[in-house]
């Protein structure tokens, strides 16, 4: 077994793709394919799955990659100390449901940090994705919220993928609005003052099950509905047409502006916002440090 081999898998589980990881690693398809071939052969495991639409990490693969991942960053270390190695960029990536708190969280890991080359990915996705991305280890966090609704069939996700749920915080529903819509001079709004405006909900693509829903009482029927992909064209549209979307109450006027405000929802549900990760990994001094900062925005 090579350094090299533990570098190409750790790609490979990356990108999702044996053809885009051999781009990025300036190798050929072949050549990485039989390198992880022959280091499976070795260690007698499968690590990835091959299906036509990429790779997926077998549960031995992702046992594996986490020892991989921590012999690289004390290879590195080694390097740096010994021989004055240029350090290779940092490496972290988050996916998540459109919480502004996250976003605030990843600023603040950066700036705590101060690193002069990193490589980062934030990704705002769906759920099934997030779930998929921690799976695979793309992502060593993912962040989204159970309630009594979802959890049965989330937990039973989770536990089918070896991932961990660890709660955050506990919030009453609000609904994020307009400050100019007729319904923001409210204390609280019952679900019949909704029926008259666009619902806003964000697309669940492929997996567009109400159990994967970013939104709480999913099954309710809508006189007016959209389905949005991205935060920034949700709030455009809720300024522009005086829409609705429900969510945890929890808002960033650094990064949303004071054009929206969230108003208590008159509902017993409760949403259990929390993150994911695998089970058999140990978590990296900055997955570490960006939790700690998701706390501090959430408390913010």
């Amino acid at each position: 077994m090579k350094l090299q081999q533990l570098k190409y898998a750790i790609e490979i589980a990356k990108c999702g793709s044996i053809n885009i990881a051999a781009k990025k690693l300036y190798i050929t398809q072949p050549s990485l394919s039989n390198a992880i071939h022959d280091l499976e052969k070795e260690l007698q495991i499968t690590i990835f799955e091959r299906t036509n639409r990429g790779v997926s990490l077998t549960v031995e693969g992702a046992e594996f990659l986490g020892y991989a991942r921590q012999v690289m960053e004390q290879t590195e270390l080694l390097e740096k100390r010994y021989f004055n190695a240029k350090p290779s960029p940092q490496n972290f990536s988050v996916s998540t449901q459109h919480y502004a708190f996250a976003v605030n969280a990843f600023v603040d890991l950066i700036k705590t940090y101060g690193l002069d080359e990193y490589e980062f990915n934030l990704r705002e996705t769906k759920t099934y994705e997030i779930i998929d991305d921690v799976k695979n280890l793309r992502s060593e966090i993912g962040i989204l919220y159970i309630n009594d609704f979802n959890e049965k069939v989330l937990n039973k996700l989770f536990k089918e993928n070896n991932l961990k749920f660890t709660e955050l915080f506990v919030a009453d529903p609000h609904v994020f609005i307009s400050k100019t819509n007729p319904l923001s001079d409210k204390k609280v709004v019952m679900l019949e003052d909704l029926e008259e405006y666009p619902c806003l909900s964000f697309e669940q693509g492929e997996y567009n099950s109400f159990y994967f829903s970013e939104e709480i009482l999913s099954t309710l029927s809508h006189k007016k509905s959209i389905r949005v992909s991205d935060r920034a064209t949700l709030f455009n549209l809720l300024i522009g047409l005086n829409g609705y979307t429900i969510s945890t109450g929890v808002i960033s006027s650094d990064l949303n502006g004071t054009e929206i405000i969230a108003v208590p929802l008159e509902v017993t549900e409760r949403i259990r916002v929390g993150w994911i990760a695998h089970k058999d990994i140990t978590l990296s001094q900055l997955a570490v440090q960006y939790l700690l900062s998701l706390n501090e925005a959430i408390q913010n």
